[in-house]
């Protein structure tokens, strides 16, 4: 078998050196991983059944994967679109609202942007994101007669920016900072991150 089995490998290594791969970086589809630092931010807001008259606020670790197309319209312009799931790690806030203990836990957020980006280089993109955003929230009340839990499934907004850079013809890794707003009711439900991501380019 294993007689076999290298005369193969050899062969498979030589031809694909030998063909000329015909990708390019910043044009077709991909997928990738990113992880980065949250901050979420609330005030004066209604979750629920659950008022929040306290700000509050909570750094944590995120994690995520995303899925996207990337389309070379012009020599130095690049536009596209992308889907991305994400979740944070330790991230629950706690406060006190109207006297009483309040917990606020993130679960999973996903999103749905486009990009418009421009080619400095041939390997470095600078671009700018915008689209919807959902975020899944559970809220923990303490009241006189026990736990009351609530989850709420908040639409939003967000915005970002950053800048991509192909390691090799296949590979790039990226920085980016996105703001995510998914306030409502006059309250505020903020997001902050910083981001960076390894991408796999078809």
């Amino acid at each position: 078998m294993k007689n076999i089995f290298l005369p193969l490998l050899l062969a498979a290594s030589v031809a694909a050196v030998a063909v000329p791969a015909q990708a390019e970086t910043f044009n077709g589809p991909y997928i990738g991983v990113t992880t980065g630092w949250d901050r979420g931010e609330f005030a004066k807001s209604t979750l629920g059944a659950q008022a929040i008259d306290a700000r509050v606020s909570r750094d944590s670790l995120v994690l995520g994967a995303y899925a996207g197309y990337n389309y070379k319209v012009a020599n130095r312009i690049v536009i596209g679109a992308e889907a991305g799931f994400s979740g944070t790690v330790d991230d629950r806030s706690r406060a006190v609202s109207s006297g009483r203990a309040l917990t606020i836990a993130p679960r999973y957020s996903f999103d749905l942007t486009a990009r418009a980006g421009y080619l400095v280089s041939d390997k470095a993109l600078v671009y700018v994101r915008g689209g919807y955003a959902n975020n899944r929230v559970r809220t923990t009340l303490a009241t006189t007669a026990g736990l009351v839990r609530q989850s709420d499934n908040l639409d939003g907004w967000l915005v970002g920016g950053g800048v991509e850079y192909a390691i090799t013809e296949r590979i790039s890794a990226r920085l980016e900072y996105r703001f995510s707003d998914f306030g409502r009711d006059a309250g505020v439900y903020d997001r902050h991150q910083t981001l960076v991501g390894v991408s796999y380019n078809f």
